[in-house]
């Protein structure tokens, strides 16, 4: 199979670890948790891994600028932002949502990296993405730039690449740790990581199932959108991985309110994970999977092994605009 190139943006290999304490206050499996918020300071989280990928092809395609699109709390966007800085790349955002008076969180990281940044309601912005994204690159080219467009979340058969490799990591962790776990549970949000995982765990630890905790849309979408990135990666490398032996699983019972927001009981899992563990969990993805995989627990699920790991995708600083929320003392 031939592979992509390649640019080191993330500190590699990330930390697999047990959360001991909060596993004995359960007493079930014990839970571990791959570090990948620490792949970068400024922009770690999953984005990275996948962001080595397609920035190197936007560098070998002659870009000079960078060209995406999410919510206005997107870590996506944020690690962009941040990567294209630390490249010499310029970077222009697509941002769904209201700006309101002050800038907070990776909205704020966004406009310190030196972004340019479009923000549009997001009736328009889920109307009309396509349609925007081609009008600023076209804007871009009339000023003498050279964009790359980069979809939702770096998401597609190249951003794939980022959690194929991750796997074989993973791979690696659990004979370092000597662990055989039988259940791998990881947010997911635009698809691309659950993707990765689903096939390189397939490859790397075929005993291993990988279970998406779905932060917005439902499991149908889910089960359409990581098979449209395998199948995108089947065709641009040459894999001869049989896609339809996958088994592609999305739990969508945890999303709560809506994208973007938490309800009650998955804030109480933030507070409870932070004051356990000291590991902090961020309101938009990692706080509602981490639930989820607390729930699934309690009902009996995901119990018939004695470790299970948890992917920890990033998202701190979403916490932030959020903040009164989570400590339970919002008006």
């Amino acid at each position: 199979m031939r592979a992509p190139r390649r640019i080191a943006l993330a500190r590699l290999p990330t930390p697999l670890q047990p959360l001991d304490r909060l596993s004995e206050e359960l007493g079930g499996p014990r839970i571990w948790v791959k570090r990948d918020d620490l792949s970068e300071s400024g922009a770690g989280g999953n984005k990275v891994r996948k962001l080595e990928f397609v920035i190197a092809e936007a560098i070998h395609r002659g870009a000079d600028t960078l060209l995406t699109c999410g919510g206005l709390q997107s870590n996506h966007c944020r690690a962009t932002a941040l990567l294209g800085a630390k490249l010499g790349l310029a970077v222009e955002l697509v941002l769904r949502g209201h700006s309101g008076a002050s800038p907070e969180g990776n909205h704020f990281l966004d406009l310190l990296a030196g972004a340019s940044v479009h923000i549009y309601s997001a009736r328009r912005y889920q109307a009309e993405l396509p349609a925007l994204l081609d009008t600023h690159a076209q804007a871009l080219r009339r000023r003498g730039a050279r964009p790359f467009t980069i979809p939702t979340g770096a998401s597609d058969g190249l951003g794939v690449w980022g959690y194929l490799e991750a796997s074989e990591e993973l791979a690696a962790d659990f004979r370092a740790v000597g662990i055989r776990p039988r259940h791998l549970v990881v947010a997911t949000g635009s698809g691309g990581t659950q993707a990765g995982l689903t096939a390189g765990l397939h490859l790397h630890v075929p005993s291993c199932e990988v279970h998406g905790i779905a932060v917005c849309d439902d499991a149908a979408w889910f089960q359409r959108k990581v098979r449209a990135d395998l199948a995108d990666w089947q065709s641009r490398f040459g894999s001869s991985l049989d896609l339809d032996a996958l088994r592609i699983d999305t739990l969508d019972a945890y999303i709560g309110p809506c994208y973007g927001h938490a309800d009650a009981d998955t804030l109480a899992t933030i507070r409870r994970v932070a004051r356990t563990e000291g590991l902090l969990l961020d309101p938009v993805y990692t706080g509602k999977a981490f639930h989820g995989l607390l729930q699934e627990l309690a009902a009996g699920r995901m119990c018939d092994a004695d470790d299970i790991v948890f992917v920890h995708t990033g998202g701190i600083f979403g916490m932030f605009p959020q903040r009164l929320e989570i400590l339970g003392v919002a008006n």
